[in-house]
């Protein structure tokens, strides 16, 4: 994740220049802050198998599904996060569009070395404060590690899986996911092709 720019915004000056931009970023505590413009293999067929799980679970009732370029607004600190996937079941979104959702259930996060201690940190400690949020997952795309964080009143209970055998059971869904089919093709080797030679090298 990049540095955040020293300059402060205002939320409306944010989603001015956000909505019109080629790179996603987030917005936190005033600051523009950079997405990476890419991820890795291993976090992309993550979040796809996560999604593809979801989707088919969800498919026939009144949740939905977004990947990575959904924007959700934490209305109590007025910042704006990407999270890896969303799930609502009471699709709610700020006034004037259709692109900052305020109402999610279930949040995940694929950890990659450069975001690991933002997404425990900081961006946990935002979710925290969305009303409607139940559950909290982070995957790491290194190793076969979940961590799931579930709301108890005011406290997060945490569990954590490291069994590619066993199940991440999603409560606020009613959806049990074998880890071994979110990890399937990530732990695969990936196939590198030599690079080819242009002609006049």
């Amino acid at each position: 994740m990049a540095t955040a720019a020293l300059n402060r915004y205002t939320p409306e000056e944010y989603l001015a220049l956000e909505r019109h931009a080629e790179f996603r970023s987030e917005y936190i505590d005033g600051q523009i802050i950079a997405m990476s413009p890419g991820a890795l293999r291993p976090h992309n067929l993550i979040v796809a198998a996560l999604v593809y799980e979801l989707q088919g679970h969800l498919m026939d009732g009144p949740c939905e599904v977004y990947p990575s370029t959904q924007r959700v607004k934490v209305s109590a600190s007025g910042d704006y996060l990407y999270p890896d996937v969303v799930v609502s079941c009471d699709p709610q979104f700020e006034a004037g569009g259709n692109d900052n959702l305020l109402t999610p259930v279930l949040i995940v996060e694929v950890l990659s070395d450069s975001t690991a201690r933002h997404d425990r940190e900081k961006k946990f400690s935002l979710y925290k404060r969305i009303d409607t949020l139940c559950e909290y997952v982070l995957i790491s795309q290194k190793d076969v590690l979940v961590e799931q964080y579930v709301r108890q009143g005011d406290f997060w209970a945490r569990t954590e899986v490291t069994d590619l055998e066993s199940s991440i059971a999603l409560a606020s869904l009613g959806l049990k996911i074998p880890l071994r089919r979110l990890y399937r093709k990530a732990l695969t080797p990936t196939r590198r092709v030599p690079r080819a030679v242009q002609a006049g090298e």
